[in-house]
């Protein structure tokens, strides 16, 4: 397997930007960990800008909507348009709307945060379940004759729910028994990194209805086809000359290669150096470099 090329110079770094009009960024772990900006990123970005380039933020967290993201991205002192942003949530949104085409008398029954909430309602769609405060309690000894499939769900959606309980958790496997019900997952990543740690991600949500249900949801997140499909529907970029910028292989370095686009992979995050250098691995990026800021650094 090739050896990723380590940008090391300013040359090399000139001689990359060159080959990409358009470039797809994950956000935790590349442009900040938690509520931390990464050193030199607004610099970096605010480079590429200069210089054309389009920038694409993608990311699997389904907690926050676009319009949320461009909050937090404003609070760190970088100024980005809900339009530039493709999250999971807004990705499961899109392919209700415009892939399958979910009728307008259907619901979708979420496992997940208010950003699913602000997406399916972007897009017309009605739902129950998320951020229902009659859902985030115990279940009770009524409740298993209550608990009954309701016509009206026409898919279940299960993204990261902060949360999560078994009242929820039975509620969605009741109708999942429905074999017409949808069953859709924002993403399935195991681990949601944040603040520097690694915490349950949006597949432990998913997983137990995986594992009570013998169905396997359609992934609207990194890396699976269907966002990356979506994607390129709404940018019509080139892949061959777009560039996938994230911290995790098997999401972000993944979803870049198997999409078709260059690959850029950076050491503050999941994965380490050691981890595309070892004989073994199994997903390597085309150029890496220690942070994103180095691009800027490299360049001044």
């Amino acid at each position: 397997m090739t050896q990723p090329a380590k940008l090391q110079t300013k040359d090399q770094v000139e001689e990359f930007l060159s080959k990409y009009d358009d470039f797809l960024f994950d956000c935790d772990g590349v442009l900040w960990q938690g509520s931390v900006l990464l050193p030199f990123v607004k610099e970096t970005l605010e480079l590429l800008r200069s210089r054309g380039k389009r920038l694409i933020f993608v990311t699997n967290n389904s907690t926050k909507s676009r319009k949320a993201y461009t909050k937090k991205f404003s609070s760190l002192g970088i100024e980005v348009t809900a339009e530039e942003i493709f999250g999971s949530a807004y990705s499961s949104a899109v392919y209700l709307k415009k892939v399958v085409k979910l009728p307008a008398d259907k619901k979708v029954l979420v496992l997940g945060e208010s950003g699913i909430e602000e997406e399916l309602e972007s897009e017309g769609i009605q739902y129950v379940g998320g951020s229902d405060p009659s859902l985030r309690r115990d279940i009770t000894t009524e409740d298993y004759d209550k608990i009954v499939p309701d016509p009206s769900i026409g898919c279940v959606l299960a993204g990261l729910d902060l949360h999560i309980n078994y009242l929820k958790l039975a509620y969605a496997l009741v109708n999942l028994q429905v074999p017409e019900t949808l069953f859709l997952a924002t993403n399935i990543d195991s681990t949601y990194p944040t603040n520097g740690k690694l915490f349950p991600g949006a597949g432990t949500i998913s997983a137990p209805l995986i594992l009570a249900s013998k169905r396997q949801p359609v992934s609207l997140g990194k890396p699976s086809k269907a966002m990356m499909d979506c994607i390129k529907a709404k940018f019509e970029f080139n892949p061959d000359r777009a560039c996938m910028v994230g911290d995790r292989l098997d999401t972000d370095i993944r979803f870049g290669s198997e999409g078709g686009l260059g690959t850029l992979f950076v050491l503050t995050g999941v994965n380490k150096e050691q981890d595309i250098l070892a004989d073994n691995a199994e997903i390597v990026p085309k150029y890496y470099l220690p942070k994103l800021g180095d691009i800027y650094d490299l360049l001044k």
